[in-house]
């Protein structure tokens, strides 16, 4: 990840409302996929713009075990 976190917390919520919008998992939300999914993608590169920065961020969240993070903003988004 280039920058990190720093100054994009619109970003942690847009794992939890953001849906994978192809492939195998189309339709299931960022926050949602499985890791081995997310490392296939960073050994095949993961797409430009907005997306990949979201899949990007999110293998980064897994790798350093830091889910938990998201499960009071995905509670917060289901109300």
């Amino acid at each position: 990840m280039d920058k990190g976190l720093q100054g994009k917390p619109e970003l942690l919520l847009d794992l939890v409302k953001t849906k994978m919008p192809f492939g195998k998992y189309k339709d299931r939300l960022i926050c949602d996929l499985p890791d081995a999914y997310l490392e296939w993608f960073s050994r095949k590169g993961f797409p430009k713009g907005k997306m990949g920065v979201l899949l990007q961020t999110m293998h980064e969240i897994q790798l350093n075990g830091l889910q938990d993070l998201l499960i009071p903003l995905k509670k917060k988004t289901m109300r």
